[in-house]
């Protein structure tokens, strides 16, 4: 992520694009994307029949494709599309396509400061992963939920090592699956596998595996936890002892284990999304309390409020003395921070960000078919086509907001204070 101290804080409205002229000069302009400092707005845009290219602040880029889609911003702030030249994919960065060519490409993911991307890719209906356009020398019949490292240095997925036919029921439940990391599967097989995370430093990766017929467990680095549960969820790994922790079901009930041990004593109805602060002395979860009720549990305890259909999207303050988390009940989203609710109802909300010292919430918002901003339960008075997650300034004071009004994309910098009072 680039260094946000050096982008432009000088309050006041920069007009970047006006994307009305763009619809004039192309066939069809497609969703625009925005730059993480707010400086660039893009999309990919329609030339002529087969001819595709991005428009970025009003420029093409220099080279024409066959197709284009999945147009993103990098967090260090690179615009990456997978394009199609002759009938083969690759991806472009900035507008240089990378030099190798594919079937197909899917599924782009960035490291943490953007400077590596990795993406899966089938050639040939042989699958693999490719890291900064290099793929990997293995390639596997099959290949589905893919990682990689915070750090950028190292890919994973879970892949097929075993053929079978739709008939084999024993050789399947002998276990056919595995994960590959940097295209080098474990030895160890599995009858499934699903979603995985690496810890922090890139040495380890955790899985939610399937056993046989009737018994889940979480493998690390292709060594299965001992302990054997009816289910299991998702694992993350705790930052300070390095330990995999994952959701699991025991006696009808669901808790936390870290490497198969127990780690919090309440049992729930349903726990998963489990997060960390970002120093690892807090460790919280969505839990339902009982059937039908959402809420959040922190360090085991659960907030006293409960909610009708949904908790998500779980965020820690950088300080990790405050989390929020969206909250749905019926058709409305609400916004909660340490057990106490927004009065704001929404059509929809997006996952909530902290100011750097952990005193201010803001989130992005809908209200009939229009889009704003929302900081500290107060809404910004402008009511946008399209708006981006807010980032606050390095001091916490200021909040830059990248907005479509009429057709023109403008970017915002305005003291906090101007929506909170």
């Amino acid at each position: 992520m680039e260094d946000r101290s050096s982008w432009d804080w000088e309050v006041g409205t920069k007009p970047i694009a006006n994307l009305n002229d763009w619809n004039g000069k192309f066939g069809w302009v497609e969703e625009p994307v925005a730059g993480p400092d707010g400086e660039q707005v893009a999309a990919i845009v329609n030339l002529d029949e087969g001819e595709f290219n991005v428009c970025v602040n009003g420029d093409l880029w220099e080279t024409v494709f066959e197709k284009i889609w999945h147009l993103r911003f990098s967090p260090d702030g690179r615009l990456t599309a997978l394009v199609a030249e002759m009938g083969e994919w690759t991806m472009a960065i900035d507008g240089d396509p990378w030099e190798g060519r594919y079937g197909y490409l899917w599924e782009p993911m960035f490291s943490n400061d953007g400077k590596n991307i990795a993406i899966s890719v089938q050639q040939d209906m042989a699958y693999c992963m490719a890291l900064n356009g290099q793929p990997w020398e293995q390639t596997f019949k099959n290949m589905t939920n893919t990682a990689l490292s915070p750090d950028g240095r190292h890919t994973a997925a879970v892949v097929q090592t075993q053929e079978f036919g739709e008939a084999e029921i024993r050789k399947f439940q002998e276990g056919c699956y595995s994960v590959a990391v940097d295209g080098t599967a474990w030895d160890q097989t599995f009858v499934n596998v699903w979603n995985m995370a690496f810890n922090p430093g890139g040495d380890k990766i955790a899985a939610e595996v399937r056993l046989n017929l009737y018994e889940y467990t979480i493998a690390v680095n292709g060594e299965s936890w001992s302990q054997k549960f009816p289910c299991v969820w998702e694992p993350i790994f705790n930052p300070s002892s390095d330990g995999a922790v994952a959701p699991v079901r025991v006696k009808g009930k669901w808790t936390l284990a870290e490497d198969g041990q127990f780690l919090w004593n309440g049992r729930y109805v349903q726990l998963w999304q489990q997060v960390y602060s970002p120093d690892g002395q807090r460790l919280a979860a969505v839990v339902a309390p009982k059937y039908g009720r959402w809420t959040v549990a922190v360090d085991d305890r659960p907030w006293s409020t409960t909610f009708q259909d949904m908790v998500t999207d779980l965020q820690f303050s950088p300080d990790g003395k405050r989390i929020a988390a969206l909250c749905k009940n019926g058709p409305v989203w609400k916004v909660a921070i340490d057990g106490s609710v927004w009065s704001g109802s929404f059509d929809m909300a997006w996952k909530p960000v902290f100011s750097p010292d952990g005193t201010h919430l803001a989130t992005k918002i809908e209200q009939n078919g229009k889009y704003s901003i929302c900081v500290d339960d107060k809404v910004w008075s402008k009511e946008c086509d399209a708006v981006w997650d807010p980032v606050f300034s390095p001091d916490g004071e200021k909040l830059m907001i990248r907005a479509v009004e009429e057709d023109r994309y403008n970017r915002y910098v305005i003291p906090v204070t101007d929506i909170t009072g």
